[in-house]
Order: structure tokens, then C-alpha cells, then sequence
């Protein structure tokens, strides 16, 4: 993840007018210009499939133990940019990204603390830049995503930290309830979604809580992946600098076989896990 850049170049009134004729124009009028972005980068691999403009956004109503960018979790922390600002970032490097499969996801933080900005940004990568879009999202503020928002994206990448549910709360310190009603929201809208599971030694690893994610994911019909993602704590820097306990300093990552054992059980539910 890089640093936010300065200003830069805004794209102008041509490119805002194409922008209102795409977009209807109830919507433009509610759109803010400005949203609280922590950073963009270019990824490949890590925030939805091919090369990615990835944009994240400032602000996180959950405050997850193993969390490696803490310095998202508020949003007064980011920096006030405009939504021109970003897509022209974007714009620079849109063929790159079209050659090389990918597209533009909107992470965090938590993109739907920012729903109008975020879907706004999610509109305009979509129609404007014709990029593919993904949402890197915990669920937990689900409800704020209109039908409107999901339409502008191509992919959901949903973060399901834990199916016991005290474990998650523990985790994350908010109700897992609101994740699994998104979850099961985005199955009705037949929203294609890649599930993340972070897998935690002594957290989130014992077999029942693995199975009730993959059982769960498998009822949905529309999982195309899971990534079971080995807890780390390459994040931990940034907790120390921030003056924060980080209380998983002692907790390993789990073996190689401990992940591959995680990953056979979303596979025996007829999910691809990786």
C-alpha cells in the first residue's frame, strides 16, 4: 500500500458532465465530491482478480485483533479527496489494468462507511473508466449498500472472520447477525462473491467454527472462491506505532498443513479454496 499522492489533476468539467449523463440524475445530486481515502495502489492477486487500482478508504466500524492496517480505523485520519481526484489516478493506468485482466476495487477500512462516495467511485470506475469492480467488504454495514450500489459491482469480496459467534465478536468486537444477512442478500441478488477467512491459531482454527463458514458459504450458490488466508503479523508496526496493544503478538501462523486441512473443508462443501 502507498502512501496518498497530492491532489493531483481533477478530470475536469468534461469528464464530470460524461459522468452526469451516466448516471441518473437523483443520484448525481446526493453524490458527495469528497470522501476520507486513506490511500490507492496497484495490486495483483490480493484485492480481486488481475492487476487492481485498489482505493482505500478511511474508517472501520470494527476493530479486528489481527487487523494490518489499524491506521484505517478512522476515518478523520484520511485524507479529504475528491472523487475526480481518484478516478483520474485510476484513468492513468486503466489500459494496463484491462490488458492485464483485472479492475478496481474499492477496500479499507470499511467502504460502506462511506456508501455514497464508495458507490459512487464503484459507478464511475465501472461506467466511465468500463473497468471490472469489486467491493472489499466485512458485511457488517451490508444494509447501507442500495440495490443501486450493487449494481456497479461486479464482485464482493466478503470477510466472514468467524461462524461461532462469540469468537467473532471477540474478534472484531460487533455481531456477526449483520455479515450473514449481507452475505445471504447478495445470494438473492446472485452477486458473485469471493469469501475471506482469515485463519487464526487458537482463535479461529477449531474445526467446528472452520466447518460452520464453509457449510454456511456453501448454502449460498453464488461463492466462486474462498481464500483461507494464513494469520501474520506483518501488521504489527503499525499497532506499536499507533500506541496500540496488539494482543496477538504471541499467536504463530499456522502450518502449511494446518491451512491445507482448513481449506479441504470448504472443499468437501464443493467450494474452491485457496
Amino acid at each position: 500500500m502507498t502512501a496518498l499522492p497530492g491532489s493531483g489533476t481533477a478530470t475536469g468539467a468534461a469528464a464530470r458532465a460524461v459522468t452526469r449523463a451516466a448516471t441518473p440524475a437523483a443520484a448525481v445530486t446526493r453524490r458527495p465530491s469528497e470522501g476520507s481515502v486513506h490511500s490507492w495502489d496497484l495490486s495483483t492477486g490480493v484485492d480481486g482478480p488481475g492487476t487492481r487500482f485498489v482505493t482505500f478508504l478511511s474508517g472501520c466500524p470494527l476493530t479486528c485483533l489481527y487487523c494490518h492496517n489499524p491506521d484505517t480505523w478512522r476515518m478523520r485520519a484520511g485524507r479529504r479527496t475528491s472523487a475526480d481526484d481518484v478516478i483520474a489516478e485510476a484513468a492513468k493506468c486503466r489500459r494496463f489494468i484491462a490488458a492485464a485482466g483485472g479492475g478496481a476495487t474499492v477496500s479499507g477500512g470499511e467502504p460502506l462507511l462511506q456508501p455514497v462516495f464508495a458507490g459512487e467511485l464503484l459507478h464511475r470506475m465501472k461506467h466511465e473508466l468500463g473497468l471490472h469492480t469489486a467491493l472489499d467488504t466485512s458485511g457488517f454495514l451490508g444494509a447501507r449498500a442500495t440495490d443501486a450500489l450493487l449494481r456497479d459491482v461486479d464482485l464482493v469480496l466478503l470477510d466472514v472472520k468467524s461462524w461461532d459467534r462469540e469468537t467473532y465478536r471477540k474478534v472484531t468486537g460487533r455481531p456477526l447477525a449483520p455479515t450473514l444477512d449481507f452475505a445471504r442478500r447478495l445470494a438473492d441478488l446472485g452477486k458473485e462473491v469471493h469469501l475471506r477467512f482469515v485463519l487464526v491459531p487458537g482463535l479461529t482454527d477449531a474445526r467446528e467454527n472452520v466447518e460452520g463458514v464453509a457449510a454456511f458459504a456453501g448454502s449460498l450458490g453464488n461463492v466462486s472462491r474462498v481464500d483461507v488466508l494464513p494469520f501474520h503479523k506483518l501488521g504489527e508496526a503499525k499497532w506499536q506505532a499507533l500506541g496500540m496493544d496488539f494482543t496477538l503478538h504471541d499467536t504463530p501462523s499456522p502450518t502449511a498443513e494446518q491451512t491445507a486441512a482448513a481449506r479441504a473443508v470448504f472443499e468437501a462443501r464443493g467450494l474452491m479454496a485457496v
